[in-house]
C-alpha cells in the first residue's frame, strides 16, 4: 500500500503571499477555480493502492481547513488528516516526527510534495520508474524538471548520472552554475529514508548539546530535507531523478497564481472538460480558457478570458472586460469595468468603467525552460511592477485606474493610484 504526505506549512509562511494570506491559508487559495491542495489531492486519489493522505503544518485548526478536509474525503472517498507540528521543524524534521504515523499500516512506499507547486504531479508515472530501479536498493526518486541556467541558481539543481539516473550531487540554490536539472519538490520515498533522516537527527542532537552547553543557547530541531538530507544522500545511490516534460511552477507570489491557474485551465481539457466555460447564445463571450462557478451571474455583454476564474456568488455587470485574472467568491464587478492580470478579492467592489490593471509575471515564452521568477515586493527604491491585488472586502470607486499596485483588505479608494501598496 501507499501514502501520500503533503507538507502545507503555516501561517508565518505565505508572507510573499499576502494580502490574499490573511482570509485563507494559502494551501486553500483557489487556483483555476479549487483550492490550491485540491490538485495535489485529485492526483494522489488516481494513484491505486493509495491507503491514505496526510497533511502535515503549523496551522492552528481551523474551520476552513476541516470543511476541506472533510468534503475533500468524501469527494475522492480517501481517508484524509491533518497532523499539526509544534513549530516549524523543517521539510525532514516534520515527517520524522510524525514517523510513527507515517509508517503505521505498513506502506511500502510514500509520496512527500510541497503544497505551493502546481503541477501535472506524474506519480503515477514515478511510481512505476521507482519499480524499475527496484533491485537498486536506493530510497528516494526525486521528481526533476529543466529549467534555464540563470533560473536554475533559485532552486535545488540536481546533477545525476544519465545511464543510471542516480543523483550524484544536489546543491540547494547554488551561488553558480551547477545543473539546468531542478528539484520540484515532489518525491517518492521508501520508509528507509527514515533511517537516514535518524542519523542526521542524532548528529544534529549532539551538536545542539554542545552548543547549549558552551553557549546556554537553544536551538531549535530544524531538519530541512534538501540542505541536510539530499546534499548527504547524493552520490551514494540512495537518490535517483525522474525528469518530467510536463508543466510545472512554484506558487511563492501572489502573481503566479495567475499562472499556475492559466497552467491547469489548459489541463483541464484533458481532465475536467466540464469545468471550462463554453460559448452559448446568453452567456458572456469566452475567449480562451475560462472557469466560472456555477453560482457566479454574469451578464451576457461581458467578456471574459484568456485565463479568468471566477469564483462562487460573483456578480459581473454588462461591458465587463476581464483578461488573465482571478476573481474571487462574492466580488462584484460594475457595468464596463476592465480588469486585466489582477487578483480581486474576497467580496471587493470594482465601480463602473473603472480599470484594474497588472504587469504579468510570466516567463519568457520564448524559453521553453523558463520558469517563473519569484520578484521581490521591492526594485531599486520603488515597487516591482507586478499584478495588482485587491484584499478583502476592498471597494474602487467608479471611473479611476488602479495599476501594479496592492490594496490591503476593507479600504475604500477615492481616487486612482498606481505603482504604490495602499494600507
Amino acid at each position: 500500500m501507499l501514502k501520500a504526505i503533503i507538507i502545507i506549512g503555516g501561517p508565518q509562511k505565505g508572507t510573499r503571499f499576502r494580502p490574499l494570506s490573511f482570509e485563507v491559508p494559502k494551501p486553500l487559495f483557489p487556483v483555476a477555480g479549487v483550492p490550491m491542495l485540491q490538485h495535489h489531492i485529485e492526483a494522489c486519489a488516481q494513484v491505486p493502492d493509495m491507503k491514505e493522505i496526510i497533511l502535515i503544518g503549523f496551522y492552528q485548526p481551523n474551520d476552513e481547513l476541516n470543511r476541506f478536509i472533510s468534503s475533500s474525503q468524501q469527494e475522492f472517498k480517501i481517508p484524509i488528516r491533518y497532523l499539526q507540528e509544534f513549530a516549524a521543524l523543517g521539510t525532514g524534521g516534520g515527517i520524522y516526527h510524525f514517523r510513527d504515523q507515517i509508517l503505521s499500516g505498513g506502506p511500502v512506499a510514500f509520496f512527500l510534495m510541497n503544497a505551493d507547486v502546481c503541477s501535472e504531479f506524474p506519480l503515477q508515472e514515478m511510481l512505476r520508474f521507482h519499480r524499475q530501479h527496484d533491485g537498486e536498493n536506493h530510497c528516494g526518486v526525486l521528481l526533476g524538471t529543466t529549467a534555464n541556467r540563470t533560473q536554475s541558481l533559485n532552486y535545488g539543481c540536481i546533477v545525476e548520472n544519465h545511464e543510471t539516473n542516480e543523483v550524484l550531487h544536489f546543491v540547494e540554490k547554488p551561488s553558480t552554475f551547477v545543473s539546468d536539472v531542478i528539484n520540484c519538490g515532489i518525491y517518492l520515498f521508501t520508509p528507509d529514508i527514515f533511517g537516514h533522516i535518524g542519523k542526521v537527527f542524532q548528529r544534529n542532537q549532539q551538536e545542539r548539546i554542545q552548543e547549549e552547553l558552551t553557549n546556554g543557547k537553544q536551538m531549535a530541531e530544524v531538519i530541512r530535507l534538501e540542505q541536510d538530507i539530499f546534499t548527504t544522500l547524493a552520490g551514494q545511490k540512495k537518490l535517483i531523478v525522474y525528469k518530467t516534460q510536463h508543466f510545472w511552477s512554484q506558487i511563492k507570489s501572489a502573481g503566479s497564481a495567475i499562472y499556475a491557474s492559466r497552467l491547469y485551465l489548459k489541463q483541464y481539457h484533458q481532465t475536467h472538460p466540464e469545468r471550462l466555460a463554453t460559448n452559448q447564445d446568453g452567456t458572456p463571450k469566452i475567449i480562451g480558457d475560462v472557469y466560472i462557478h456555477p453560482t457566479a451571474n454574469i451578464d451576457p455583454s461581458a467578456v471574459l478570458g484568456p485565463n479568468v476564474s471566477i469564483g462562487k456568488g460573483v456578480t459581473i455587470g454588462g461591458g465587463v472586460r476581464v483578461r488573465e485574472s482571478i476573481i474571487l467568491h462574492g466580488a462584484v464587478l460594475q457595468d464596463h469595468c476592465c480588469v486585466l492580470n489582477s487578483i480581486v478579492g474576497w467580496d471587493s467592489t470594482v465601480g463602473k468603467w473603472a480599470r484594474v490593471e497588472g504587469t504579468p509575471s510570466d516567463p519568457n515564452p520564448n524559453d521553453p525552460y523558463a520558469k517563473i521568477d519569484s520578484e521581490t515586493l521591492f526594485r531599486d527604491g520603488g515597487l516591482t511592477p507586478s499584478i495588482t491585488i485587491l484584499g478583502c472586502n476592498v471597494s474602487i470607486p467608479s471611473e479611476v485606474i488602479i495599476r501594479n499596485s496592492i490594496v490591503l483588505p476593507h479600504k475604500d479608494l477615492n481616487r486612482s493610484f498606481q505603482n504604490q501598496i495602499i494600507l
